[in-house]
């Protein structure tokens, strides 16, 4: 008989050199729902350094908006719930903070770009009002120097004939502007840290890498720290100085980007990479990962992992996973990484 799965141990969070910005430690969120308690963050931990980029990849329902929007306290509770753990900025534990000192932060210091620009900007709003709101509450500049403010942030990202534009309604300017007004208003008070969260979904290849760029070049001009959650393996690998996956609500690998991609140390990640579609390959088929993602409800004792795994022996589905260092800078949830090493 399989033994029960123990609570996962407390990881110290991941932390790149250079002294985290953000860290992240032992996250427990929760939601209940009819069917029973779901953890959509199971003890996560990471840490993220100034000027980084960190990727945050998985499939959909691993738990990367979950963290981000925890990360800014924009989780409705209820039904969720934080059972624990701590979300330090600068040292300053987020979930304790009152929720006046946590409007402070928002938009200033830590900013979000939310999945759908048609979802994030009000359609009876103009652009500009929309893109400088944050200057008028965090800073409280005049209304002429608002309009002058959002003329140059719009400038900035890309659209053409700003002082027209800013007076101009969503459903006037295409995804790609949208998405570049998302941009604009996230970059509007100078944070230190950008939670991206699929900054590029539905946009075309063209307007996504545009979409990259203009991140990476504000990211250079300011210094700020930069996670970026993607489904899209190429776009993290070409962005992230380092990587974290993520699987039913838990980190299952850590590492270096270049080492990840080039000796992945999870089976999940392996899988990932594998399902990439490579044109220099000439395949036929795709390399799926077989299976379906567990409901977070009823998660399986030992890795949850181990239902959808080419690798797993008995030993998986009894024994509780907790990251640990399978090489320098990278860790992995996996009791037996040497399988897949080659």
């Amino acid at each position: 008989m399989a033994e029960a799965a123990a609570t996962p141990v407390p990881q110290a969070p991941i932390v790149s050199a250079g002294g985290p910005l953000l860290a992240v430690e032992d996250l427990v969120v929760e939601f209940d729902q009819s069917e029973g308690r779901l953890v959509a963050n199971d003890h996560v931990s990471i840490a993220i350094s100034r000027g980084e980029t960190l990727g945050l990849v998985g499939e959909s329902g691993s738990g990367k908006s979950i963290l981000c929007r925890t990360i800014l306290r924009l989780v409705p509770s209820p039904p969720a719930r934080i059972a624990g753990g701590r979300v330090l900025f600068e040292g300053e534990d987020l979930l304790t903070v009152s929720d006046e000192r946590m409007r402070e932060l928002r938009g200033t210091d830590i900013a979000m770009i939310f999945q759908n620009p048609m979802t994030s900007l009000n359609p009876v709003w103009p652009i500009g009002d929309q893109v400088t709101e944050g200057l008028r509450i965090h800073r409280g500049i005049g209304e002429r120097a608002t309009r002058e403010a959002g003329i140059a942030l719009l400038q900035k990202v890309g659209i053409s004939s700003p002082e027209l534009r800013i007076d101009e309604y969503p459903h006037q300017w295409s995804g790609g502007m949208l998405q570049r007004a998302v941009v604009a208003m996230a970059m509007a008070c100078a944070p230190k840290l950008l939670l991206a969260d699929e900054p590029t979904t539905a946009l075309d290849v063209t307007i996504q890498d545009q979409i990259l760029a203009l991140l990476m070049e504000l990211q250079r001009d300011t210094g700020m720290a930069l996670v970026l959650v993607s489904h899209d393996l190429a776009v993290v690998a070409e962005t992230s100085d380092r990587v974290v996956v993520m699987y039913a609500g838990r980190i299952v690998e850590v590492a270096d980007t270049a080492d990840l991609f080039g000796r992945p140390r999870h089976p999940y990640t392996l899988g990932l990479i594998a399902s990439i579609p490579n044109v220099a390959a000439n395949a036929e088929r795709l390399v799926p990962i077989s299976g379906q993602p567990p409901n977070l409800t009823r998660l399986p004792p030992g890795c949850a992992f181990a239902p959808r795994c080419p690798y797993a022996s008995e030993e998986c589905r009894r024994t509780n996973m907790t990251l640990r260092e399978v090489a320098p800078r990278h860790f992995s949830a996996c009791l037996f990484p040497e399988r897949i090493a080659g």
